[in-house]
């Protein structure tokens, strides 16, 4: 039977990095008994600087062939090549992955697979580091093209900008949900922990993903998280693991219509949530814009600029199927509470000066 679908949810877990021996001993003995069905851990880490701990090397796989041997479970490591690939096969790995910067690159993809051919190996393959969806399915279509039968996605969300975000990486998760639509027989995990970046929302973001009926769930996990090597604050240890897989709420059997709504249904809230968001920090920038006016005496409602967003907020509605009298009705919202909130910034500078 292909190793990802064994079981729902699935559970991958354990550290971002093989940092010693007697690390990945101790999460070995640790996950004998947990109901973790394999144990992932980065041999090499592609690191955006250099000068920061890039992975323990090919002495690291020795580790993890002992922690297949005590913990009875299947292991997975991340591969960029495919001399990495060579020496995944050379340890007896059983699962490898592709990573967001891997992902993103058709040709390193196309090079992976190749190597992959006529192998056992199964393949993760995470979303690029941009909400790319094509770049995403490509990769997932050359190793398809290869004849490589257990493969399974990875959402673990998308880089930004936003340094408000309280995400690491947002998740955007209408496209994986979109990704579920084009290949419906493909699992779906969730990298919680590149999405989080922090530990107290990993739980949350579990729950989320269980509720979008994801199909399992990977979670960096490490005996002592606060001295790891890589990524510190996004690791858990494997009691907080035991605690967060005991509290998740998996979804009833539901008939095939039921599940479409809801996986629709939550899609929207993530909109709605990301579209408010976006809202309030508009606010934020119209705050700024009504303080540079009261300190230079200029009028707040300026008719011309008015003009221009209706101008080009109809035309951009136009573009996406949304015609001009519903966006005028809602930037008149937009505009009038933008006008409000910059009359209370010219006032408090008022009773300032």
């Amino acid at each position: 039977m292909p190793l990802f679908t064994s079981q729902k949810p699935f559970l991958i877990a354990g550290p971002c990095s093989a940092e010693s021996e007697e690390q990945m001993l101790e999460i070995a003995h640790a996950f004998q008994h947990m109901p973790v069905h394999m144990i992932r851990a980065g041999i090499w880490k592609p690191r955006s600087r250099p000068g920061h701990f890039e992975g323990i090397g090919e002495k690291g796989l020795a580790w993890l062939k002992q922690v297949k041997q005590i913990a009875q479970k299947p292991i997975c490591i991340e591969v960029a090549n495919k001399e990495q690939v060579a020496l995944a096969l050379k340890y007896d790995i059983d699962a490898v992955w592709l990573g967001a910067r891997t992902t993103v690159n058709p040709i390193l993809v196309q090079e992976i697979a190749d190597a992959l051919q006529g192998t056992s190996l199964a393949v993760l393959v995470k979303n690029p580091v941009n909400p790319d969806i094509e770049l995403w399915s490509g990769a997932i279509e050359r190793l398809q093209q290869k004849n490589i039968q257990d493969i399974a996605a990875i959402h673990r969300g998308f880089s930004t900008y936003d340094t408000h975000s309280k995400y690491r990486n947002k998740p955007l998760w209408a496209i994986p949900i979109e990704l579920k639509r084009r290949y419906p027989k493909l699992p779906i995990y969730c990298d919680v922990s590149h999405i989080t970046g922090k530990r107290d929302l990993i739980a949350p973001i579990a729950q989320r993903a269980m509720d979008l009926d994801f199909d399992g769930l990977m979670i960096e996990t490490h005996p002592n998280p606060d001295v790891a090597l890589s990524d510190a604050l996004q690791q858990i240890t494997p009691h907080a693991l035991a605690t967060i897989i005991a509290q998740l709420v998996l979804k009833k059997k539901s008939v095939e219509s039921d599940i479409e709504i809801e996986n629709i249904r939550q899609t929207l809230d993530s909109m709605d949530a990301e579209i408010i968001e976006i809202i309030g920090k508009r606010m934020e920038l119209v705050k700024e814009l009504g303080k540079i006016k009261a300190q230079n005496n200029i009028a707040i409602f300026q008719q011309e600029r008015w003009r221009e967003i209706v101008e080009s907020r109809t035309m951009w509605g136009e573009s996406n199927q949304l015609n001009a009298e519903f966006i005028l009705r809602l930037f008149e919202l937009i505009h009038d509470k933008s006008i409000k909130t910059q009359i209370e910034v010219l006032n408090q500078q008022s009773n300032h000066s």
